[in-house]
């Protein structure tokens, strides 16, 4: 970061009249970038995007997101800084701030899941996403959108990685054909997935090994899974639950991506690039 804001010094003093612009833009705002866009900041700078891109690729970075990658991996928080926010956060959420009750739920529900990850079925869940042939994820069509997440984060890791629609009781897809050997089924348990139990008989029924994401309240029988990670209860029973239900998905893909190691290093790099050379040709 300390040599991104060299550069951006250096275009200061000497660039072109547009990057002098850009450049003073970034140092005055680089606490804002996480949120802008080069489209937006050729907006806020009356210039075109193709300028702004231009202006990132000559300080060596191939758009705004990958600068956004830097800021993250390199700006963090001390813990003095994160002690005082801790206490005004309890302090407000003791007064009854509707906005502090709510982020400190959210903390609580983020410990119970670090908690989790420690656990040894935390590490069985892993080894089976990583070393099963094949993986499925199910769940109610409501939370399509975080399993179809969870699968692409899974696929930076390994291949045979898929959702199952549940429109039109596609989930009968899963058993048209005969069960690949160490086949894997994840279930995104959820209040409105009436189905989860019989999908989880049946794919245990035709051999699949099943892991099971469900809330901690939930009347699962032991022997309706292979692993079970628990979510904490929801702040309402009406609710799903899904902030913490996020966090899980993204630690659990993680910890494969982590437990694959090199090859999965390998493959995020592969993806990388394949997706700067398919935006390097969608700009020409």
């Amino acid at each position: 970061m300390e040599d991104f804001v060299h550069k951006l010094r250096q275009y200061v003093k000497s660039g072109t009249p547009a990057e002098r612009r850009i450049a003073k833009y970034f140092s005055e705002h680089l606490n804002d970038l996480p949120f802008e866009t080069a489209a937006s900041v050729a907006d806020r700078l009356d210039l075109s995007p193709m300028t702004v891109g231009r202006f990132l690729r000559a300080l060596g970075y191939q758009g705004l997101d990958s600068v956004k990658v830097e800021i993250r991996e390199t700006v963090t928080t001390s813990p003095a800084q994160l002690q005082s926010a801790m206490s005004e956060l309890h302090a407000d959420a003791a007064e009854g701030k509707p906005l502090a009750v709510l982020v400190a739920e959210q903390i609580q529900a983020l410990h119970h899941i670090y908690h989790l990850t420690a656990q040894p079925h935390w590490s069985e869940a892993v080894s089976l996403i990583s070393t099963a042939r094949e993986v499925s994820i199910a769940t109610h069509a409501r939370l399509a959108s975080l399993a179809h997440h969870f699968c692409q984060r899974l696929t930076q890791a390994r291949d045979g990685v898929h959702t199952l629609d549940s429109a039109d009781n596609r989930f009968a897809d899963l058993f048209a054909r005969p069960a690949v050997d160490d086949a894997l089924l994840v279930i995104i348990d959820c209040r409105r997935f009436a189905k989860a139990r019989l999908l989880a008989r049946t794919a245990r029924r035709y051999g699949y090994k099943v892991v099971l994401i469900s809330p901690q309240q939930a009347d699962w029988m032991a022997d309706q899974s292979n692993v079970m990670l628990p979510l904490p209860p929801a702040r309402a029973p009406d609710l799903d639950n899904l902030p913490p239900l996020i966090a899980l998905l993204d630690c659990l893909s993680e910890s494969v991506i982590l437990d694959v190691g090199e090859e999965a290093a390998l493959r995020r790099r592969r993806m990388l690039e394949f997706a700067t050379v398919l935006g390097e040709t969608a700009n020409h």
